[in-house]
C-alpha cells in the first residue's frame, strides 16, 4: 500500500512552509528526502504542483486545486482521529466555512453566531455573506445556506425552515400612488423585480373565485440581483417590492413597510436548506452547525396581517 497521506502531507508541509529545507527540518529528514516524495506524487499524479525556482516555490494551477483538497483531507483524518481517541465523542472544533445569501444571513444566521460559538468555543467559524450560488468544493465551504429550489447535485442537504411571500410598500410610496385593491392594480405601480430571468417578472397571486394561484405580470424602473437591495429601495419609497418574510418581517411590525393585497396572497413558500459535502460521516463541527440553527430557526415563518410572525 503507498503512503499517499505522508506524500499529501510532505506536499502541504513544503507549501506551508516556503521550502523543501525547512519542511525537512520539521520532519527531521533532509531536503532531497522530501523532493523526492514531492516528486513522486508529481509523478503519479502526472503532473507539476510546485515549480521551483533558485529563491522561491510557486504554486501551479493544478497544485493550487490539490492544496486545497488537500486540507480537507488531513482535516477528516485527524476529525476521525479525535473521534476514536475520544470514544467516539470528539469535540467540534476546527475552522467551519460557512456562506449563506445576505439577507438570510443577517436575519437568521448572524444572530445565532454568539450562542453557537459559546457552545462550541474551538470551532472557528468563517462566515460569507453574498447572493451568489457556491461552489463547495471550489469556495472552501463546508456549508451553504441556500435559498429556493435545489438542483440535483451529490450534495446532502437539510431542510431548515420556509418562508412565506409578501408584498409590499413603504408608507411614502402609497401614500402618494394609492393602495392597489386588486392584482390587476399593480399595472400602474412601480414594481421592483430582480434581473434573474423572465420568471421574476410574474408575481402569482390567487384568484378569490376560482381559488387558483395565477401570474401577473409587473414591471418598473428598477432591478436588482439581491433581495436586501430591493428591501433598501421599497424602503426609500420606490415602489412595490415582493420577498420572503425573513427579508422584511421586523420593518412591517416597525410600520417601515406595509404589506398589501394580502387578501390575494397565493401563500407560496421559500424553502432553504442547508447544503453540505455529501459523505456519510459529517465532521463533529459541520454536523453540529447545521443541527444548532435547524434547532432555532422557525421551520415555518407564516407572516399574518395583524398577527406578526407566527414561528411553526
Amino acid at each position: 500500500m503507498d503512503n499517499r497521506a505522508g506524500e499529501m502531507g510532505a506536499f502541504m508541509r513544503v507549501v506551508q512552509t516556503g521550502s523543501f529545507a525547512a519542511a525537512a527540518r520539521s520532519f527531521g529528514l533532509s531536503p532531497s528526502a522530501i523532493s523526492k516524495i514531492v516528486a513522486r506524487l508529481e509523478g503519479r499524479l502526472g503532473t507539476r504542483l510546485i515549480v521551483r525556482t533558485t529563491r522561491t516555490l510557486q504554486l501551479t494551477p493544478e497544485g493550487e486545486t490539490y492544496y486545497e483538497r488537500a486540507l480537507r483531507v488531513l482535516a477528516d483524518i485527524d476529525e476521525a482521529e479525535r473521534l476514536v481517541a475520544h470514544g467516539g465523542a470528539a469535540t467540534p472544533s476546527g475552522k467551519l466555512r460557512v456562506n449563506a445569501s445576505v439577507s438570510f444571513g443577517v436575519r437568521r444566521i448572524v444572530p445565532l453566531v454568539p450562542a453557537f460559538l459559546a457552545a462550541y468555543p474551538d470551532v472557528q467559524l468563517d462566515l460569507s455573506l453574498n447572493d451568489n450560488m457556491v461552489d463547495l468544493v471550489e469556495d472552501r465551504a463546508d456549508v451553504a445556506i441556500r435559498v429556493g429550489t435545489l438542483p440535483d447535485s451529490g450534495l446532502k442537504a437539510r431542510r431548515i425552515c420556509e418562508a412565506r411571500f409578501v408584498a409590499f410598500a413603504s408608507p411614502a410610496y402609497l401614500e402618494r400612488h394609492g393602495m392597489p385593491e386588486t392584482p390587476a392594480d399593480l399595472a400602474r405601480h412601480n414594481c421592483l423585480t430582480f434581473n434573474l430571468g423572465r420568471s421574476f417578472h410574474e408575481w402569482p397571486f390567487l384568484d378569490p373565485a376560482t381559488g387558483q394561484s395565477s401570474p401577473v405580470p409587473v414591471r418598473g424602473n428598477f432591478q436588482v440581483n439581491n433581495g436586501e437591495t430591493m428591501r433598501r429601495m421599497a424602503l426609500e419609497g420606490l415602489g412595490i417590492a415582493r420577498l420572503a418574510t425573513y427579508h422584511v418581517d421586523r420593518d412591517i411590525e416597525a410600520g417601515l413597510l406595509v404589506p398589501v393585497l394580502e387578501p390575494y396572497n397565493a401563500g407560496n413558500l421559500q424553502v432553504i436548506h442547508a447544503v453540505f459535502v455529501g459523505h456519510e460521516h459529517l465532521a463533529t463541527r459541520v454536523r453540529a452547525f447545521v443541527d444548532f440553527i435547524a434547532e432555532r430557526i422557525p421551520r415555518k415563518e407564516l407572516w399574518q396581517p395583524g398577527a406578526g410572525l407566527r414561528p411553526l
